[in-house]
């Protein structure tokens, strides 16, 4: 057991990101109003956002261009560029989602006259 938390205390990104993460699912799974459900599904985003981010780090690394055709390749060198594309592609995504999130929540706000999920489940009914 010792083992394990001097390794989060080596790497406190990783339990940041557990934190967030629980956090989040936390705040989605016990709260009834629809806004802080957003709430909740956006740090759950920024948690695993966060995750790919530190994992793509790399000391020493540098941009995957080769300048020369002639030189071997060394492929410790080079970071990874996949998990900052995948980021940026999360990043764009969350946002889209979180609009048009908010969006239906005007739009159920102006129907029912509520976010709060079980005053809404009770006028559906």
């Amino acid at each position: 057991m010792s083992d394990i938390l001097i390794a989060l205390f080596h790497r406190p990104n990783f339990l940041t990101f557990v934190i967030i993460f629980l956090w989040g699912f936390y705040i989605m799974v016990t709260r009834y109003n629809l806004v802080k459900k957003l709430v909740g599904m956006y740090l759950v985003q920024t948690s695993v956002i966060f995750f790919l981010v530190s994992i793509s780090a790399k000391k020493g690394a540098t941009v995957p261009i080769l300048l020369s055709m002639t030189d071997p390749v060394e492929v410790a060198a080079y970071s990874n560029p996949l998990p900052h594309v995948l980021t940026l592609t999360a990043i764009v995504v969350g946002v889209a989602t979180l609009g048009v999130a908010l969006a239906l929540c005007s739009a159920i706000y102006r129907s029912y006259g509520s976010l709060d999920e079980e005053e809404i489940l009770k006028k559906l009914e």
